[in-house]
């Protein structure tokens, strides 16, 4: 159960210094941009080059991928509908969403939860990958295509993604896991310091935009923003703990783990995206708040129920 408090008060210390930094003027919402720039850019894709090289993949090749899948399937499934037929959302603003709604913080809160709550940090590398790997390279894709909509045909269209230095980062680590192969350490340790800056900025950034930006609720859909909120925190780990333990028969150790993971709030790199994009980023902003908060007795009861 520490280990629940300590990923969410960790999150919280940093986005708080982001805050003071903005109140005190030391940093202004040009600065924030920066920070994200190069979360986006350098930071981000370092880290995942790095973590996904010494990940199992064949962690993902299991049932319980399956579980995982189910509940990012219905919670992002169930936004989509909803900002198509009732809020009228573009594509950009859709697929930012829909991340709200399901991409969840497997990287700097799901793995020290996963280490002391669940007992292994392995725990969460389906999930990771499962987002690296897929899900932020195919949201990546179509943000970039409905940046540049009806500019480009589609020879142009096709290779965006392997420009995208997040996608491209992911997908170089999963190539180095896969074969095993090692970078040298002259190349490792400066991309193993510099990924390291990359949780940091991001919370650093989102601190920023908390302060300077529209406060929370006051900007945007309040129905949306419960929406997405809900979906998250409730409708995904439902929807995961339902395919694993009703259909497919997970028990015990590996279900908590399933619908822990799936209970995550909102990851502080969809915001990122939104910001590099200029899409939803106060509902991206907003969400990842309310999930954070909201998110801690969702897996403290999960925990007490599964364990």
């Amino acid at each position: 159960m520490n280990g629940v408090l300590l990923g969410f008060v960790t999150i919280g210390a940093v986005i708080a210094v982001g805050m003071l930094l903005a109140h005190l003027r030391v940093l202004d919402l040009t600065a924030q941009r920066t920070l994200t720039d190069v979360a986006f850019f350098v930071a981000s894709p370092a880290l995942m080059l790095t973590t996904l090289a010494r990940a199992d993949v064949g962690a993902v090749l299991t049932r319980n991928l399956l579980a995982t899948v189910a509940g990012v399937v219905v919670a992002g499934g169930a936004y989509v509908v909803g900002a198509r037929l009732v809020w009228r959302r573009d594509t950009g603003h859709t697929t930012v969403g829909a991340l709200c709604s399901a991409y969840v913080n497997a990287g700097n809160l799901g793995i020290p939860i996963a280490a002391y709550v669940l007992g292994d940090a392995a725990l969460v590398a389906p999930t990771l990958l499962l987002q690296l790997v897929v899900l932020q390279p195919v949201a990546l894709a179509v943000l970039d295509a409905d940046r540049h909509a009806g500019g480009t045909g589609w020879r142009r269209t096709l290779p965006r993604p392997l420009r995208n230095p997040l996608t491209v980062g992911s997908l170089l680590g999963v190539l180095l896991a896969v074969t095993g192969a090692r970078l040298p350490d002259l190349v490792e340790a400066p991309l193993h310091l510099v990924g390291n800056l990359a949780v940091p900025a991001m919370l650093i950034a989102y601190g920023v935009a908390l302060r300077l930006g529209p406060r929370p609720g006051r900007a945007g859909s309040v129905a949306e923003l419960a929406t997405t909120s809900v979906l998250k925190v409730l409708v995904q780990p439902l929807a995961a703990w339902f395919v694993a333990d009703i259909v497919l028969g997970v028990r015990g150790h590996a279900l908590l783990a399933i619908v822990v993971t799936s209970a995550l709030p909102t990851a502080q790199n969809v915001f990122v995206h939104a910001t590099r994009y200029q899409r939803a980023t106060v509902l991206a902003r907003d969400t990842i708040l309310v999930t954070t908060v909201s998110a801690v007795p969702v897996i403290v009861g999960a925990t007490l129920l599964l364990h």
